[in-house]
């Protein structure tokens, strides 16, 4: 696979410096594994907000999970996570139930249909990130290092 430097992508040839660069090839790269990432989930007739949310779930079950610990864990901070779990529960791939220790607390869990529906998505969706096989592990835990780094 031919590497595409990021002065090609999006066709700027000077940086004031590398560290502008860093952050620009972050973005740039983020956005093409999110484009890819809605392109897979786009025939299933999900957003990859809501696939998140399903991923959450899958990481919690068979333990329900609060809202509140969905919005904490969401990739994108700015999603609604109420409006994605009942997009969701719509779909019967969630569904939705009172907490028994605290009745203001709603609980949410996969239903069967979201567990066979993550089955057959989450390969697609690792299949769609196929520019990511392109580093071997050692790089992958490298960027990992750099990426947390840049995060603080």
């Amino acid at each position: 696979m031919e590497r595409i430097k990021l002065e090609q992508e999006i066709q700027q040839h000077t940086f004031s410096d590398e560290f502008l660069k860093s952050i620009l090839n972050v973005l740039v790269t983020a956005d093409k594994i999110s484009h890819d990432t809605n392109a897979a989930l786009k025939p299933f007739g999900i957003s990859k907000e809501q696939y998140n949310v399903l991923r959450i779930l899958k990481g919690q079950f068979p333990t329900p999970a609060a809202l509140q610990l969905i919005s904490e864990r969401m990739i994108s901070k700015s999603s609604n996570a109420t409006r994605l779990v009942e997009k969701l529960r719509q779909k019967g791939l969630v569904k939705r139930s009172e907490c028994s220790s605290d009745r203001r607390q709603v609980d949410i869990l996969l239903t069967d249909k979201g567990l066979t529906f993550l089955e057959e998505v989450n390969p697609l969706v690792k299949a769609s990130s196929a520019q990511m096989r392109n580093l071997t592990k050692q790089e992958s835990t490298e960027l990992n290092r750099l990426l947390e780094k840049m995060r603080g």
